[in-house]
């Protein structure tokens, strides 16, 4: 009979006390949150008010603090050779810290986990043989399923330990993905923690090829913000902007596993929809014209145009007393409200002050001693705000939009010199519209009432703004994300060759210029994290053509992935690729050309296999998504079969963008991919 293995005492098991102190940060967070939910603010607030606003603050702390049993709490530890800050003489003691998600302490205050965001915590990121930033020992912990199984160790200052690769962070890297889009704090690069841990103060746009981390790096960034200027941000607001409701969807859960659970995110045509039903469409042509900043100068020449010089004088009747303003005054005010440049609207409202202000100086002449009071009423006067109305109108701007792209005549008057005859008929309609309601709307449009309306009225303008998937935006777009962050400072995200509508941006020098921001620093990433190397090798092909100059993505991955290019004469044969890539652990998505995905549901339906939707979220019994083309940019999936490349190009307008969209579809794959065809394949892909 054996005799049961001797325990071994935690103080000579390593692995027993990393788990030790993991089981007692795991009681300390919970005790935090105890502390958090027993709070009484009965007699600490004044009014309902305060009650209401400290409940709700109090209820994301608690939020916060969650403790997710399979999210690791700590996934690394620093051994630093001297305390950090203290004086580094011979003998000092140094410190022991636990790189995590969020901060624990114990209950007497001391840190039993420290954040990520942390000064203390970046040499976990960018520390190495050459540059050991005092550290001893960089430990990094491998999880199964909230429980550490590993640990890896690098002694940074040692000249005896030769730099190598860390095995778990390659694993790590290569971890299958289920669900939706996850954090990388575990995982970030020195040259994308720079990014990361870049100031508010400046804008930064970072340009990354497909796997580069560029969407994780932009949003490690806003929880990075978050923690260095909580303050600022918490009154100003952050806001995170993707292209579609499918990538928000699949993002949304990247903050709050960090403890950020006040960033909003929204796309572009959220932002300027204002209340308006967007229910028509551009051709190509008209949606590039309507794009064009020369837009915004149209719309600017139109608003002011309402403006009329006075040919009458204004008579203000107080009691017995008659003053009057006579007409080359008011037009010497009018005039100087326009060259100071304010809104339509606020030099609307600053008219009548300025000719009750005519009129006050006329009665101190005479002896009187008016107030601010006595203005205010001169400015309520009925003939004042007569000849406001008649000088300077109210304007409405989606019915000025509505009128320019209906009246030709009025367009004519106001795009003169900036469109011509040919591009004004490109943008107006065909058809009489009877009224804002009743207008077939396209997305475009609502962007350019978005401009009138910031022309009227400035636009709220946001601390952070963080611009994913930017390469496909209009410059009007830009300017419309501009004023979102115009007090602020914005992190723009994309890729070049990823462009994939008839206006893709061309520069990110011109696209930072549209966004208000030419003082932004460019970054670009080259090292691919999720994208195996004969797969990204396959669609560079493709860059020559989509995007001459552009830095290939050279993949960082020791697994070369699951690569394959098979005839598929039958949807069957597709479907039969799915259920091969389905026996591997994680996800799979079928990626087709748009007009091919009724065809290949019916297919999967046939055949047993159930699908989703992209964005919805993976399970254990159904792991295959189907993708139309149109909306794969920004997923990603273990492993995926792309149906018909040729398809894909030839549901675009032109070829380039649809080289674009092929280079997508070609790089959502982070374990496999199997492209299928009947047709023959691109000549660039061929080749």
């Amino acid at each position: 009979m054996s005799r049961p293995p001797t325990p071994v005492p935690v103080a000579d098991d390593p692995l027993a006390r990393e788990r030790s102190h993991l089981a007692g940060s795991r009681a300390a967070l919970r005790a935090m949150r105890e502390d958090a939910e027993s709070l009484d603010i009965k007699d600490v607030t004044a009014n309902w008010v305060n009650a209401e606003v400290l409940a709700r603050q109090i209820g994301e702390r608690i939020k916060s603090l969650a403790d997710l049993s399979d999210t690791p709490l700590f996934f690394g530890r620093l051994d630093y050779l001297h305390s950090p800050g203290a004086d580094r003489a011979e003998g000092a003691e140094g410190e022991r810290f636990y790189i995590g998600r969020r901060h624990v302490h114990d209950h007497d205050g001391d840190p039993m986990v420290i954040d990520w965001r942390a000064p203390v915590s970046q040499p976990f990121y960018r520390a190495s043989k050459k540059d050991p930033m005092d550290i001893g020992l960089r430990r990094r912990f491998g999880y199964t399923r909230g429980e550490i199984t590993a640990y890896e160790d690098e002694h940074l200052s040692d000249p005896a330990e030769a730099a190598a690769t860390s095995k778990l962070l390659q694993q790590e890297i290569e971890r299958p993905r289920v669900g939706p889009m996850r954090d990388i704090v575990a995982t970030i690069q020195p040259e994308q923690d720079e990014i990361v841990r870049s100031g508010l103060g400046g804008t930064v746009c970072v340009q990354g090829g497909p796997g580069t981390g560029k969407t994780a790096v932009g949003l490690h960034r806003v929880a990075y913000l978050l923690y260095a200027h909580r303050e600022r941000l918490a009154r100003t607001g952050t806001l995170v902007i993707g292209p579609n409701r499918s990538f928000l969807h699949y993002i949304e859960q990247v903050l709050p596993a960090l403890g950020e659970l006040s960033v909003k995110q929204a796309t572009v045509d959220d932002l300027v929809a204002g209340g308006l039903e967007v229910r028509g469409t551009d051709d190509a042509a008209a949606a590039v014209l309507k794009g064009e900043a020369r837009m915004a100068e149209v719309l600017k020449r139109a608003v002011y145009a309402h403006v009329t010089m006075p040919a009458e004088p204004v008579m203000v009747v107080r009691g017995s007393r008659r003053w009057r303003v006579p007409a080359y005054e008011i037009e010497e005010i009018v005039r100087e409200l326009l060259d100071r440049g304010i809104r339509y609207g606020a030099a609307r409202e600053a008219l009548p002050q300025r000719i009750a202000h005519a009129v006050l100086v006329q009665m101190e002449r005479s002896g009187e001693a008016p107030d601010d009071r006595v203005q205010d009423a001169v400015a309520r006067n009925t003939a004042v705000k007569a000849a406001v109305k008649a000088i300077w109108p109210p304007v409405d701007p989606a019915k000025l939009v509505l009128r320019l792209l209906t009246d030709a005549d009025f367009l004519a008057a106001h795009a003169e010199g900036i469109l011509d005859e040919d591009e004004q008929k490109t943008i107006l309609w065909a058809k009489p519209v009877r009224s804002v309601k009743s207008a077939k709307w396209s997305a475009a449009d609502a962007v350019l009432i978005d401009e009138a309306t910031d022309i009227v009225e400035r636009t709220h303008s946001l601390g952070h703004v963080v611009l994913d998937e930017a390469q496909d935006l209009s410059p009007m777009q830009y300017r419309a994300v501009g004023r979102r962050c115009s007090t602020g400072s914005a992190t723009v995200l994309g890729d070049l060759a990823q462009g994939t509508t008839p206006w893709a941006t061309r520069s990110w020098d011109e696209a930072l210029a549209h966004l208000g921001k030419s003082d932004g620093v460019i970054e670009e990433l080259t090292a691919g994290f999720r994208v195996p190397t004969d797969v990204i090798t396959y669609a560079s092909r493709l860059l020559p053509q989509i995007a001459p100059g552009l830095t290939p993505v050279a993949s960082v991955r020791e697994n070369p992935g699951f690569f394959d290019v098979r005839p598929a004469e039958t949807t069957d044969q597709v479907v039969a690729a799915c259920d091969e890539l389905l026996r591997n652990e994680g996800s799979t998505g079928l990626i087709a050309a748009d007009a091919r995905v009724p065809e290949l549901a019916e297919a999967l339906t046939a055949a047993g296999i159930g699908y989703l939707a992209p964005g919805e979220e993976t399970t254990a019994e159904t792991r295959l998504t189907l993708v139309p083309a149109s909306l794969a940019k920004g997923l990603e999936y273990d492993y995926v079969v792309l149906d018909e490349p040729q398809a894909v190009v030839d549901g675009e307008p032109d070829e380039r963008t649809g080289l674009r969209r092929l280079y997508v579809a070609l790089t959502r794959a982070v374990s496999g991919l199997i492209v299928t065809h009947a047709a023959p394949l691109p000549a660039v892909l061929a080749g």
